[in-house]
């Protein structure tokens, strides 16, 4: 003759589970452990197959699945397996949220801002792979609008165009405040004329005068810098004469910089810095630095 199983009492399970009296009374109204039995008084028995279940439920509850998942699981619709990936790419999703929020919140500490321009920045924080391709388009379209494909430096439009399709799965801060940063500057109407300046003046040609190419701002420009030269000192005139022709009048050498000066921009710049960012390309150092020298060397022995 076989021996009746042990059963358990709520409160006695609560003894060997640690759980709350009240959790297993939730669980059991549920329906994710139910009783084996009812006492003469009808209080619900159970037997140590519940003690078992009770701690894979503490489990998967902890693991942040619902009670309804959890079910699943101890019905065998589903396989843990299947509901853990289910979870885990909404816990993705949940800290890309988080990751947007933090990066918004850095930016507004860091800055300092006002209400409308936070709730912008969030908003913008949020956008979708196409919602913000299509900020980017509309930024370039304007931008560079009745120029040709074919004109000089209009190949810079694909260029700025180039948004990676998305953000990675797992965004780092930088990324997510870059896009923030971006999305911002693209909106600045101020940005957006200085572009459409350079993109003008480039389609009509650019006249470099007296020899001068970018290629030797960057070099001696930056001899320049790193030695601290001032543009206006006989040693910056040393140097100025290595990137254009000494004997370039006063009036072209006024003209250049002014040319220099249309296609020197901080903002500009940034912007090539913010989609290094997001599109994992190497970061840079800063050229403008070295074109402001040439234009105040320009000016200073015109």
């Amino acid at each position: 003759m076989s021996e009746k199983p042990e059963l358990f009492t709520i409160g006695e399970l609560a003894q060997r589970t640690g759980l709350a009296v009240r959790t297993i009374r939730f669980w059991s109204d549920s329906e994710v452990v139910t009783p084996s039995a009812r006492s003469a008084g009808g209080y619900r028995l159970y037997d140590a197959e519940a003690v078992a279940r009770l701690d894979l439920v503490r489990t998967l509850r902890e693991l942040g699945l619902d009670l309804a998942s959890v079910r699943q699981v101890l019905s065998r619709q589903v396989t843990v397996q299947d509901v853990a990936e289910e979870h885990l790419r909404a816990l993705d999703g949940e800290l890309r949220t988080l990751q947007t929020r933090r990066a918004v919140l850095r930016w507004i500490a860091r800055r300092g801002t006002t209400t409308e321009e936070m709730r912008t920045m969030h908003e913008v924080a949020k956008m979708s792979a196409d919602e913000r391709q299509r900020v980017i388009d509309d930024f370039v379209g304007t931008t560079f609008e009745g120029i040709d494909d074919d004109a000089p430096g209009a190949h810079i439009a694909q260029g700025m165009r180039s948004m990676p399709p998305t953000l990675p799965d797992d965004p780092t801060t930088e990324q997510v405040e870059a896009w923030v940063e971006l999305a911002e500057l693209v909106a600045d109407e101020d940005f957006r004329r200085r572009c459409r300046e350079m993109a003008v003046t480039g389609a009509r040609g650019i006249d470099q005068p007296g020899g001068y190419t970018p290629d030797k701002t960057m070099e001696h420009g930056a001899e320049a810098l790193r030695e601290g030269v001032a543009p206006e000192s006989a040693r910056g005139k040393e140097i100025l004469d290595r990137i254009v022709d000494p004997d370039l009048s006063a009036q072209r050498r006024r003209e250049l910089a002014d040319t220099v000066e249309t296609f020197t921009d901080r903002r500009v710049e940034r912007y090539w810095q913010l989609l290094g960012v997001l599109n994992g390309w190497p970061a840079f150092e800063p050229h403008v630095p070295r074109f402001e020298w040439l234009i105040a060397a320009l000016r200073a022995h015109a």
